[in-house]
């Protein structure tokens, strides 16, 4: 086992990722290497798959090698990649009683659409195990086959509100996290724990806050409000638009629909966004607030 529990009181030298917890710590020799890592957070069901898909396709369409990695029980951030639910690091590590060295490429990395090659980490059965030994043993497996080395990208698509060190555990490979909003109070409230988690993280690894991506609204007021409070940038906005739902319902991403005016400017938005990021963004040093202050901020007066 590659990824472990350590408690507070036994990181000598290392100052502790959140106060009075117990922290899934990354093994040094699965760090992932030269791509530019994206880890995908926010509140469930906001639509990270949906983005993180979209955007894995927008760098390929610049010429990108992707790798997407869906950290998620349900395994299915990549199904609109490869138009089905594929077996999870899990399942697969299950039925060889988890001799890793049995696995073929084949067994656990499947090519999506224009290229982008999905794997679904998966996670323990409900109420045991770690979600962070099952991004360790991802990332532990796609070293051991090669597969990071010429990899330009690999974007984490992380499962829902950060509550526990295990799913925080993408934010220990990660260049910069990316946290998708809603312009409603729950969104933003789940974004306000999330830029808790990567500041802790922060303390001990690379992660750094990149940005902001509004999804599903027409309005970004009340993310506008909140970003000018911490500290933070928006950088992409996609509103609730019926094909964004259809694609989804078709297996498809965004860049295989049927073209519209509304569609093209969906697509132009991720390709800048996917540009953007692989120029590099500098770090947002923002500023989580307190819960009660939210209240206080957000709404009409």
């Amino acid at each position: 086992m590659n990824v472990v529990n350590i408690p507070v009181s036994d990181m000598k030298g290392r100052r502790p990722d959140g106060d009075g917890s117990v922290q899934v710590q990354l093994d040094p020799n699965l760090k992932i290497g030269k791509a530019k890592v994206f880890a995908v957070y926010g509140k469930g069901g906001i639509g990270k798959s949906t983005t993180s898909s979209n955007l894995s396709v927008a760098f390929s369409k610049l010429g990108k090698r992707v790798i997407q990695i869906g950290c998620d029980p349900k395994h299915d951030s990549t199904f609109t990649l490869t138009k089905k639910l594929m077996p999870t690091v899990i399942d697969v590590l299950e039925k060889v009683d988890f001799h890793s060295e049995e696995l073929r490429v084949e067994d656990f990395v499947y090519e999506g659409y224009n290229g982008v090659m999905c794997v679904e980490a998966g996670g323990p059965p409900a109420g045991t195990g770690c979600g962070g030994y099952v991004v360790g043993q991802t990332v532990k497996l796609l070293k051991e086959h090669h597969l990071l080395e010429d990899t330009d990208v690999v974007i984490f698509d992380v499962l829902g509100d950060v509550v526990c060190g295990g799913f925080a555990a993408p934010l220990q490979h990660a260049d910069r996290a990316l946290i998708v909003t809603a312009n409603d109070f729950d969104s933003i409230f789940a974004m306000n724990r999330i830029i808790q988690a990567i500041g802790a993280k922060a303390k001990n690894y690379n992660v750094r806050l990149g940005g902001v991506i509004a999804n599903r609204s027409a309005a970004t007021d009340q993310i506008d409000k909140f970003n000018e409070k911490v500290g933070l940038k928006t950088m992409a906005h996609f509103p609730d638009l019926d094909v964004i739902r259809r694609s989804r319902l078709k297996k498809s991403t965004l860049f295989e629909m049927e073209q519209s005016p509304e569609l093209d400017l969906v697509q132009k938005e991720y390709l800048r966004l996917a540009a953007a990021l692989w120029a590099g963004t500098d770090p947002l040093p923002a500023v989580p607030m307190k819960d009660r202050d939210i209240f206080d901020l957000l709404g009409f007066d």
